[in-house]
């Protein structure tokens, strides 16, 4: 017979636990920054222990209804953990998560059938399973570290999937930097650098790991909009604010929840210059671009419009000297514009290659 002793605190514990731990993955509760998820796992496999042991006092039940029961339970809980499986985007730890239960729960089952079945060979199966276990993760481990560029370390390819996906599909931009700076990983030092950090939408953020631990760079409360994954000692992360449509976002390491910082995105920086009516012909006092001399931000994109009855173009360098390369509209036709991006400082000269008289200058600073 059960023994309900135990069964109440276990059924108790458990819901308890597995109700904090539906809720922190479900975005409810953001229970992961106070540290009580792991306090709510906890709880609920402490709970199912006691449950398992006032259920299983009695022995084993193998009547029917108990191998009905048993089916309809696991084949909702599977039911249930495969939907999850399948619909996860967020949690890219989660199939990892699924396997390493599968590699506890195989040999698990054949020990404990062998333990009640056949006891003869309890021994030589169990000396089996877990020899077999601890050369699989010494393998594991040894090719981590010293196989070829030791990719098959689960940091360090969480890493560098997480950089490459992100680098192939960076435009040029201009770069905000943020330090990660050395004793981060310890509670009340600073840890974003600069914590709060604005930039106009469109340009990247580099994130430099100066600290000598691994750190996260991930949307609170749960990844769903951008992760770095674990950025190792010296590496880095970036992130296009292009593909970001919010207008601010906080963000945390998931390693240490208390390290946390915020991203503010505004408007990106536009100047506008005019290729006036008449600039096709030459005399003095026309203006032609207007202004001829513009100064810029870092960042800004410059937007020039032909009001002019003649085709024009805005090309970089000197008329004696020709195009610089650095941009060229080819024929702006009248009403329609050009525009260009200017990601570094400095000085750059203009013309046109159809009226060369025509002459500017932007200056980014």
């Amino acid at each position: 017979m059960s023994d309900w002793d135990l069964m109440m605190p276990g059924m108790g514990l458990t819901a308890i636990g597995l109700g904090g731990v539906i809720l922190t993955y479900l975005g409810i509760a953001d229970t992961f920054l106070t540290g009580m998820q792991a306090l709510s796992g906890l709880t609920m496999f402490v709970g199912m222990v006691f449950l398992s042991a006032g259920i299983l006092s009695g022995g084993v039940s193998t009547s029917a209804r108990a191998k009905a029961t048993t089916l309809v339970i696991f084949g909702i809980a599977g039911s249930v953990g495969a939907y999850a499986l399948f619909l996860n985007t967020v949690i890219t730890s989660l199939p990892r998560f699924v396997g390493i239960l599968i590699i506890i729960i195989i040999p698990t089952i054949v020990i404990a059938f062998f333990s009640m079945k056949a006891q003869k060979y309890f021994k030589p199966i169990a000396v089996i399973f877990l020899a077999s276990m601890a050369v699989g993760v010494g393998s594991f481990t040894a090719f981590g570290f010293i196989g070829p560029g030791a990719q098959f370390s689960l940091s360090s390819l969480n890493e560098t999937n997480a950089t490459h996906a992100v680098n192939q599909t960076l435009p040029t931009a201009p770069i905000i930097f943020v330090n990660i700076p050395v004793n981060a990983s310890v509670k009340g030092n600073p840890n974003f650098t600069p914590n709060t950090v604005t930039v106009p939408k469109g340009d990247i953020i580099e994130w430099t790991n100066n600290d000598t631990v691994p750190h996260t760079v991930t949307n609170a409360p749960d990844g769903s909009i951008f992760d770095s994954g674990l950025i190792t000692p010296g590496k880095t992360y970036l992130l296009d604010t292009s593909k970001l449509n919010g207008t601010k976002y906080d963000y945390m390491c998931t390693v240490h929840p208390w390290m946390t910082g915020k991203i503010v995105i505004t408007q990106p920086l536009v100047a506008n210059v005019t290729i006036s009516k008449g600039a096709s012909t030459q005399s003095t006092g026309q203006k032609y671009f207007n202004p001829a001399s513009l100064s810029v931000k870092v960042g800004t994109t410059v937007i020039w419009t032909n009001k002019d009855a003649a085709s024009h173009t805005v090309t970089s360098g000197e008329p004696s000297t020709g195009p610089s390369g650095t941009f060229d509209s080819s024929l702006i036709k009248p009403g329609n514009t050009f525009k260009y991006t200017f990601t570094t400082a400095g000085t750059t000269s203009y013309f046109c290659t159809v009226h060369p008289w025509m002459t500017g200058k932007i200056i980014v600073g």
